[in-house]
């Protein structure tokens, strides 16, 4: 995993990428169909009518990388949607996540595997933004600009987690992975994230975690017609939501269109929350929390079967500390590292605080 400071303009932050990107030689083959590349262009307008500044960071890597703009655009917001022709022409994205975040004893932590094919382990980044006008916030992505989680500098965590749709149902408007990075950088707590994301056009079936270290906690179930929010449940004398590949209330189950195609989501979902019931997660909670990440509870992230898929990192955060631990790797054979990034913005020492250590690797 690379580690990444990046502050200042949007459109400055994307030129540096490009840079890294042209030091690498890494090269963009935009292998979009006619359906993609409108779906594409189409909420790019969104995109922009939203969140311009990202736009101008995608531009400040395209314009450096010697890339169209807007084809370059359309394949990032394809990414978690309608992405289907990804390595090799797989059929079907495939991505099998699991989040949750609990508060208990005036504790307030999440977690998450990140499950993706391995091919996508290698070049995932663990990034700090520090923007213009905007929160400053770590976001960890197998991809760039957009991500699948992070902590930003008031406490607020955002996650995703993919849903199946069906194509005909896709729309224009945000992925999933653009709304996390949309709620890290404008929303300060849960509630005003809320109030953010319900004004926004959503591209396909997703579900978006929230979590504050005021202690408010939901679940955004989201398809292009409707939202759903999800408050924690109590449990043990605490609170915990989870979020998985499917939904999970009554309401939203009918727009699962993963027909069980979603790694184990169910089995994985009742691990969590059984964890919780059960009293397991206590005392030590970061320690506690590992050992249900691990699978040490329950089936978690052991896809031994399947040598296509596995937990690409996992992560814990302090929500009240900004303390972040993350496994780099599956995190039975890796170790949780403490990254202090967001905590101690102007300490620089230790592999994660190396500024740019990026620089001149591929990606």
């Amino acid at each position: 995993m690379y580690h990444l400071r990046l502050k200042g303009r949007h459109y400055e932050m994307g030129v540096k990428r490009g840079k890294i990107f042209n030091r690498g030689k890494i090269s963009f083959p935009l292998q979009l169909d006619d359906f993609q590349l409108e779906h594409g262009k189409q909420s790019e307008a969104v995109l922009k009518m939203f969140f311009p500044e990202v736009c101008e960071e995608i531009r400040g890597v395209s314009d450096t990388i010697g890339a169209d703009y807007l084809n370059f655009a359309s394949w990032m917001l394809c990414m978690g949607c309608c992405m289907y022709n990804l390595e090799n022409n797989i059929p079907v994205e495939i991505r099998g996540c699991t989040a949750f975040a609990y508060e208990k004893e005036g504790r307030l932590i999440y977690g998450r595997n990140n499950d993706l094919p391995p091919y996508l382990r290698d070049g995932s980044k663990s990034e700090i933004y520090d923007p213009k006008n905007g929160n400053r916030f770590n976001i960890t992505t197998s991809s760039f600009i957009n991500g699948e989680e992070g902590l930003n500098e008031h406490g607020l965590a955002a996650a995703m987690t993919f849903v199946m749709t069906d194509l005909k149902k896709i729309q224009a408007g945000f992925n999933s992975c653009f709304i996390v990075r949309y709620l890290l950088e404008k929303a300060s707590n849960t509630e005003q994230a809320i109030s953010l994301l319900k004004e926004l056009p959503i591209a396909s079936n997703c579900n978006i975690l929230l979590a504050d270290k005021g202690g408010r906690m939901a679940a955004a179930e989201c398809t292009p017609s409707v939202k759903n929010i999800r408050e924690a449940e109590k449990l043990n004398n605490g609170r915990i939501v989870c979020i998985v590949n499917s939904f999970t209330s009554d309401e939203m189950k009918p727009y699962n269109d993963g027909n069980g195609n979603d790694y184990e989501s169910r089995k994985r979902y009742g691990v969590v929350m059984d964890s919780f019931s059960s009293g397991r997660i206590k005392d030590d909670y970061v320690e506690t929390t590992k050992q249900l990440l691990r699978g040490d509870y329950g089936f978690m992230c052991q896809y031994d079967n399947d040598p296509d898929f596995e937990t690409v990192w996992s992560s814990i955060f302090d929500l009240k500390s900004l303390a972040i631990y993350r496994a780099e790797g599956d995190p039975r054979r890796e170790k949780f590292v403490k990254d202090n990034r967001l905590q101690h913005p102007y300490v620089h020492h230790g592999l994660l605080g190396l500024q740019g250590q990026i620089e001149g690797r591929q990606l």
